[in-house]
């Protein structure tokens, strides 16, 4: 069962949500459902160039209301279902993007 859905429609959109830093990677998904460090989900996503994911993952990063920076509020989940596979795809797409310094919705 899918606990959330969601649709990156531009780079720029993926690139704020994916988190690099956390190893093997996480991206970021906005929501205001209540979530806990450590929760499981479900989620299924679609990439800019049409390439439909699921992914189970835990919960490892919050922004609550208010965050810093005006952050979106949301949840960074660590991708534990072909983590390598979808970190690939991702850091493909985003290759002219990852080394550029923008803010992100996390950092």
């Amino acid at each position: 069962m899918v606990d959330i859905k969601m649709e990156f429609k531009s780079l720029n959109e993926l690139y704020r949500s994916y988190m690099p830093f956390i190893k093997p990677a996480a991206i970021f998904i906005p929501t205001h459902h209540s979530h806990h460090l450590g929760d499981f989900l479900e989620i299924s996503y679609q990439l800019p160039n049409g390439s439909e994911n699921q992914l189970s993952g835990t919960v490892v990063w919050i922004n609550p209301i208010g965050a810093s920076g005006g952050r979106p509020v949301g949840v960074g989940i660590k991708l534990e279902t072909d983590s390598d596979e979808q970190r690939l795809q991702i850091e493909k797409l985003l290759a002219s993007n990852l080394g550029s310094g923008d803010l992100t919705s996390t950092m």
